[in-house]
């Protein structure tokens, strides 16, 4: 699988975040001018060559408290013609009307598919409560992406270790504990960062109501810029970016699903669709805050590397990647 990541930017350096992603991902960062005020708006990405991608997974992180929604929609140039636009899900209480026109992508949530591969895309972010957004620092990314193997793991190197404070979402009670592993490990490295924000309250900031999902992973890096911590989604390609993530001081909240005995002293047996946070290397050991652990004291846990590349990196390969925009 190749893979890149596109961003469009305002109130942010390129040097910062070209320094955030991993070289291999590394395609065009165009910094936008600062917007007019205005309740509705409409940001969209300069034409990017993202040629013989077929997947793809936007985000938009803006650093500002104040309330706004955003759908993020996409279209794709196929033999020389533009598709119309398709939309994925809304997010904030503000909706918005569906687009009628019919394409050739297909949408799930958070990802777009197209049937073949495509030659360019762009990217638009529609805003409502757009002037609490327009003034701040904010981000559109699109990380696009080819179908294949994904590269093989590769123990070894040089270890680190991120102190990324511990938490179980199994703490908070019966009916929730299942469901709030996106909030807990967005919480995890919120309080790494030095940002604290509450579990519950970031729970509330990602519910997404139509889907009764707490787990949408664009809502996870709209929810990390309402407490000052900027963040992109990758589908990443191999072992090699994570582990440069880490070594850059970077924790990454991975996308893992498995069935029993996928993944040696898990501490879930099986799941259709978990987040950890991936926290640093140890020889042929990943390092991990797995908040499905009983208890924070058990959070902090070691995977094998060739086990956790498999049922991340040749799944979904999804990975948040937060950070502050000063350094």
């Amino acid at each position: 699988m190749t893979t890149g990541l596109w961003v469009t930017a305002s109130g942010a350096s390129a040097e910062r975040l070209l320094a955030v992603i991993p070289p291999a991902c590394r395609r065009r960062v165009d910094m936008a001018s600062a917007g007019i005020a205005a309740d509705e708006a409409v940001l969209e990405t300069p034409t990017w060559p993202a040629a013989g991608a077929t997947h793809f997974v936007p985000s938009f992180s803006a650093l500002t408290e104040a309330a706004y929604s955003v759908r993020l929609e996409l279209s794709v140039r196929v033999g020389g013609g533009w598709s119309p636009w398709a939309a994925g899900a809304s997010l904030g209480a503000a909706p918005f009307p569906p687009l009628t026109a019919e394409g050739p992508l297909s949408v799930d949530i958070d990802e777009f598919h197209a049937p073949a591969p495509v030659e360019a895309v762009r990217v638009r972010a529609r805003l409502r409560g757009a002037d609490g957004v327009l003034g701040a620092p904010w981000l559109l990314t699109l990380s696009a992406a080819s179908p294949g193997a994904a590269g093989r793991a590769r123990a070894g190197g040089r270890a680190v270790r991120l102190a990324v404070p511990p938490l179980s979402q199994m703490e908070w009670g019966a009916a929730l504990a299942p469901r709030v592993c996106s909030p807990t490990s967005v919480a995890m490295v919120l309080d790494f960062w030095r940002r604290p924000a509450d579990p519950a309250t970031l729970a509330a900031e990602m519910f997404h109501a139509p889907t009764d999902r707490y787990g949408v992973w664009p809502a996870a890096v709209m929810a990390a810029g309402r407490h000052g911590v900027a963040g992109y989604l990758l589908r990443f390609p191999d072992w090699t970016s994570a582990a440069w993530c880490l070594a850059e001081g970077l924790p990454v909240i991975v996308s893992v699903r498995y069935g029993a005995g996928e993944l040696t002293g898990a501490a879930i047996t099986e799941t259709s669709g978990h987040l950890l946070v991936l926290t640093g290397l140890d020889g042929d050991r990943a390092l991990v805050n797995d908040p499905a652990a009983p208890s924070a004291a058990a959070v902090a846990r070691r995977y094998r590397i060739d086990e956790l590349a498999r049922v991340w990196l040749e799944r979904a390969g999804v990975g948040y990647v937060l950070f502050p925009l000063g350094g």
